[in-house]
């Protein structure tokens, strides 16, 4: 059994806490108090990917909440779900991070981070076989994207042959007016190039056109995309937590999804995914979660495939679905968009299948795709980043907390850098297509 540890930082990260949890518990036939109330053991037999089980046989999930400020975690306490956690997994502070990463990585975070270790070490040593951690946070606010980039340099210090995978949330003027959140992103990025094995990226921008033109839902709230995001995190977790026709892990994903080290950013996306009224209207079937995956409109990040070249794809699908049903569609969709796809990676789509859908649901699909799409979405942060530092806007607010303006300009420079190393892939891609439609020709 390989165990994940699950880290959730920052107000988004904890926030996310709530709904991941819910749909956790209810896929496991866990109450509120983590006691099983299924009818068969098939969600058992690998629950303890994410759960402890206690001596009053309840279960408890493997996770450690923290932020700078206590008021998000009394929230989460105090939720419907509160009691399930153990109350020595909440870890907080006293002040705010202002949404400064600085005071979450230089000052106010690193004063946290040795009771999160110490908390990490508790639960590493009741593990059997710790696979790698899971970390959820906010790359705009101050402690998600400072404490989150100084945890994950820390957890590759103490345990270098584990896997690090994070689910980020990447700002978006859409959703937030806080108007330091490009400095935060980029720090964040930049760290994570080196710190991170897994990286899905979750744009507020892509999710809040998600909730509004595809879920039709006339103002879209926090919880709204925190639902979306939970969903997909269960979607891609699930293979994880179930035995299927064919299975995955952290460590079977880091080897068919990274071909190369520092590409490792991916864009998720789900389906089905269509309004509440016309779900009765529409049948759901292999080929149409097909469509959808690959469809622009239910990816979770601002970038459009099309413009880029899918170096590594993976969907997961979830039901009792067959696995040649499903290996021929996604066959024939490679070979329908060829030129998308890398031409000098071979086999670079692949599928799992979990037999258990989601609660209420005949099917789903869950997407991954290693895009140099990506590079749009990093180039839109870098171009709010440069239009604030050449103005040297808001500085004052970081170099007060020990920073440098050499390490804003370092920072910028290795964001770019990544940005250069997708872009040449894809030029790459292409130029092959062209010499073998010459040699054609």
């Amino acid at each position: 059994m390989r165990e994940i540890v699950v880290f959730h930082l920052g107000q988004c990260g904890n926030r996310v806490a709530e709904n991941f949890w819910e749909y956790i518990c209810d896929e496991h036939c866990l109450n509120t108090e983590g006691q099983f109330e299924g009818q068969h053991y098939l969600p058992l037999q690998r629950i303890n990917v994410y759960f402890d089980e206690s001596p009053c046989c309840n279960f408890v999930p493997r996770s450690i909440f923290a932020d700078l400020e206590p008021s998000t975690l009394n929230y989460l306490r105090c939720s419907r779900y509160g009691s399930l956690f153990s109350p020595e997994s909440f870890i907080s502070g006293k002040t705010s991070a202002g949404n400064n990463w600085a005071r979450g990585y230089h000052t106010e975070g690193a004063e946290l981070l040795d009771q999160i270790e110490d908390c990490t070490r508790r639960m590493v040593e009741g593990c059997d076989c710790l696979q790698g951690f899971q970390l959820v946070h906010s790359i705009g606010g101050g402690t998600g994207s400072g404490l989150g980039t100084l945890l994950l340099e820390n957890l590759k210090d103490h345990f270098p042959g584990k896997i690090t995978n994070t689910f980020s949330v990447i700002p978006s003027p859409k959703v937030s007016e806080v108007v330091v959140e490009p400095y935060n992103a980029v720090f964040a990025l930049s760290s994570m190039i080196r710190s991170s094995d897994e990286t899905f990226c979750l744009d507020n921008e892509a999710l809040y056109d998600i909730c509004v033109n595809t879920l039709r839902l006339p103002v879209p709230d926090l919880d709204d995309l925190n639902h979306l995001i939970a969903s997909a995190m269960a979607g891609i977790t699930c293979s994880f937590r179930y035995p299927g026709q064919l299975n995955s892990d952290l460590r079977k994903l880091l080897t068919n999804m990274v071909p190369y080290r520092r590409l490792h950013f991916f864009v998720p996306g789900l389906a089905p995914l269509c309004a509440r009224d016309s779900e009765c209207y529409r049948q759901t079937t292999v080929p149409e979660l097909v469509y959808q995956l690959f469809s622009t409109n239910n990816l979770m990040a601002a970038c459009d495939p099309q413009l880029g070249t899918f170096l590594t794809a993976a969907a997961i699908f979830r039901g009792r679905l067959s696995t040649r049903t499903v290996e021929e569609h996604m066959g024939s969709v490679r070979l329908k968009n060829e030129l998308s796809f890398s031409n000098f990676i071979p086999n670079n789509v692949k599928s799992a299948i979990c037999d258990v859908p989601p609660r209420g649901m005949k099917m789903a699909a869950t997407f991954i795709a290693n895009t140099t799409s990506i590079t749009q979405l990093f180039r839109r942060i870098t171009g709010q980043f440069g239009t604030m530092f050449r103005q040297r806007a808001f500085l004052h607010w970081y170099t007060g907390e020990g920073m440098d303006e050499a390490e804003f300009t370092e920072m910028e420079k290795g964001l770019a850098d990544l940005v250069e190393e997708y872009d040449s892939y894809k030029e790459e891609g292409r130029t092959k297509d062209d010499v073998e439609d010459d040699d054609e020709e």
